[in-house]
Order: C-alpha cells, then structure tokens, then sequence
C-alpha cells in the first residue's frame, strides 16, 4: 500500500474537473481577450467562474482576479496594495504574522529592502498569531496588516475577523492568506470584515498554476506583473482559460460537499492523534490543538527522546509507503528549519523533528492504520537508547 497524507501541499485533479478543462486545452483553444467567436468563448467561462468564486465569498464579481496561483496572489495583494497605498497617503509601515507562508514573508522581506518599514506579530505556542496583544504595532502609518487564515504546517485558524475590529476606523487594510482554507471552510468576506483575500485550485481537486485574489472595491493595488490590459488592468497576460475552469469546477464540488468533507477529514485527524498518542504519548508532540483545521496535523518527534533528521525520517516513511511532509522548506537540497515552527518556540532540535500530516476526503481509515503501523517502525528506528 501507498499512502498519501501531503494535501497540504497538492491534491489530484478531480475528474470532474478535468472533464470542465479539456475543450479549452483542445477545441475551444481561443484567445479569451480576442473579439471574435474563438475568444469570446473563453471569455464567457473566465467571467462565470469569477461570478461562482464571488458567491461562493459573498463578494462582488468585479473583486475577483485570477492569477498563476496562490503565490502569485499573495505578491499581488501584498505588495501591490503596499505599493499603491503609499502613493495615494505616503503611509508605509507593514505589519505582518511570523507564521506567514513564504511567499508572503519573503513579499515582505522584499519590501523592506525596498525600504518600507516592517514589524511581525508573535506565534503562540498553540500556532495562533498573538492578535490579542498585536494593537501596540499598529501605527497611523501602517498601510497593511497580513495574517494568514489557516496556518499551512500546523492548521492553526487565526481570529481574522478580530484584528478586523481592531482597524474599525483607521483606514488601514487587512489582507489574508486563505490557501488552506479556501474550499474547505465557509469564508464570508464581508464577515471577516477584510480588503483582500488569496484561494488556490490545486489545494481543492483543481488544477496546479491558477489561483485568485479577492481585492475589495476601493481598495487601491498596483500591479504586478504589466503588459496587458487583462484582469481590468491589474495583472497583464493572457488568461488561463482552462484552468480557470477548472478552478470554477472545483469551488462548485467544495461548495456541494464541504461540511461532509469536513466531518470525513476530522474523524482522520482524530484517529491518526489518537494513535500518535498510543505509540509515545511522551515522546511524540501534538502541534495542532483541537480547534485547527482538520485538514492538517503537526506533529513533533522530542529530541530528548529521538534522534531527529527530518530528510532522513521523511525518506524512511516515503520508502515504507506513506507521504507527508515536514515543517520546513528544501531548496536546491539544502535542509532550512522551518520558520514557523521556531516560531513557536520550538527548539531546533525539535524543529528537525517536526512531520506534517494533511488530509483529503479520499483517504479512508485503512491508510491511517497503515500510516500509524509505519510511523510506529519509525519511532524504534529513530528511538534514542537509553
């Protein structure tokens, strides 16, 4: 048996999906900013998908911009709201959370170098950013705050719509990161009470490479990427037909079986705690507390009872069958110990030792028993001598 637990990072296409794909990558091959038949199909599906995302946000269809995908719709949101901000008020001050994905911490990063001025909210040792005590950041020139909806490694849901009363009358925006969440939970935008929100396809059974930003209306955004007057002149390209289809088709499937996927995934997760618990309730650390995301678990191998080498331990289970992922980034080979996790607190030692597990409503019991029965063999292996 091969299991996969690495929805996090990707999910299969749904066959669904696929079939709403295939006549833009074949006969409906058109152009969607050409005037004539060919293009104007193309059109028609980029403008209904926009209307299915909308409703599916409560936000207007006029507020929605495809991009490549999440990573692009958070340089997009980030720094092009940043950017236009400080044109109109001068103001340039960000104020980010330290569990934020890359692409929006390296947005950030990029920013500041840029000479804009930066601060970070803390991480509890829950995963949740530190809202409560985030007020004192906020200054009469900060333009933006980004908070990342659902945490990517640990599945820890942050209080967007907190923060959000927290700005009530100071003309600052609110931007989030809602790729994990996006799909798989009930988003309302005018809820949440923020200005820009980012989704991808390919975390929901849609295709890789398109993704989306939700920008309120009178928010001010500078593009990106320039070029062409596409996406009502934010984001210059010709636009991906088919997998912008494909993106619809995947909102319509999570908008029919969302809560059933919900309760499907939280009966996994628990399982696959509770075994964790009966192997080394000690030695093997819970990072995901029981009001995170169902779709994801963190859990954290304790250096004082493990030899921990992340490469190695993700190689050992990969070997035996099942895929996960750890709680950092590999580039180019090299091993970086993931930011969030040490956001926590967590000593190095421990970070090294950290394994994400992330559900789909396509797994079933019999792979969590599998998994278990491997990460068990895994923890002798690894188990220091006493």
């Amino acid at each position: 048996m091969r299991v996969y637990l690495d929805n996090a990072a990707t999910t299969p296409i749904h066959p669904k999906v696929l079939e709403k794909m295939l006549p833009f990558l074949k006969e409906d091959f058109g152009n969607a900013s050409s005037i004539h038949s060919f293009g104007r199909k193309g059109r028609v599906v980029i403008e209904e998908a926009r209307e299915i995302i909308a409703g599916f946000l409560n936000a207007d269809a006029g507020e929605i911009y495809f991009t490549s995908g999440g990573t692009e719709a958070n340089n997009f949101t980030v720094r092009g709201i940043v950017k236009a901000e400080f044109k109109e008020s001068g103001r340039k001050r960000i104020i980010a959370s330290r569990q934020e994905h890359r692409c929006v911490k390296d947005s950030v990063k990029e920013l500041k170098f840029e000479g804009y001025d930066t601060d970070y909210i803390n991480t509890l040792p829950d995963g949740k950013t530190d809202i409560i005590n985030s007020a004192p950041l906020i200054t009469n020139d900060t333009s933006l705050i980004t908070i990342i909806h659902t945490s990517n490694e640990t599945g820890a849901v942050n209080d967007i719509k907190y923060i959000a009363g927290l700005l009530n009358n100071k003309d600052i925006y609110l931007h989030t990161d809602a790729v994990q969440s996006f799909g798989k939970t009930v988003i309302d935008v005018k809820e949440l009470g923020i200005n820009a929100l980012t989704g991808s396809a390919h975390k929901i059974n849609g295709p890789k490479g398109t993704g989306f930003a939700f920008i309120k209306s009178g928010t001010p955004v500078s593009p990106l990427i320039f070029g062409g007057a596409q996406e009502r002149n934010r984001r210059g390209g010709t636009e991906n037909v088919a997998g912008i289809a494909g993106l619809a088709g995947a909102v319509l499937l999570a908008k029919t079986s969302m809560n059933e996927n919900w309760e499907r995934v939280n009966a996994l997760k628990s399982a696959m705690t509770n075994g964790f618990q009966s192997i080394d309730k000690a030695g093997i650390q819970i990072n995901s507390n029981p009001d995170s995301s169902p779709y994801i678990l963190s859990v954290t191998f304790d250096s004082r009872f493990y030899k921990n080498d992340a490469e190695a331990m993700l190689m050992y289970l990969d070997i035996n069958g099942v895929a996960v992922s750890n709680g950092a980034a590999c580039s180019s080979g090299t091993y970086k110990p993931s930011h969030v996790i040490l956001s926590m607190g967590k000593p190095i030692e421990d970070v090294n030792g950290t394994i994400r597990i992330s559900f789909s409503a396509d797994n079933n019991m019999d792979e969590i028993n599998f998994a278990l029965e491997v990460f068990k063999k895994m923890s002798l292996k690894f188990r220091r001598q006493a």
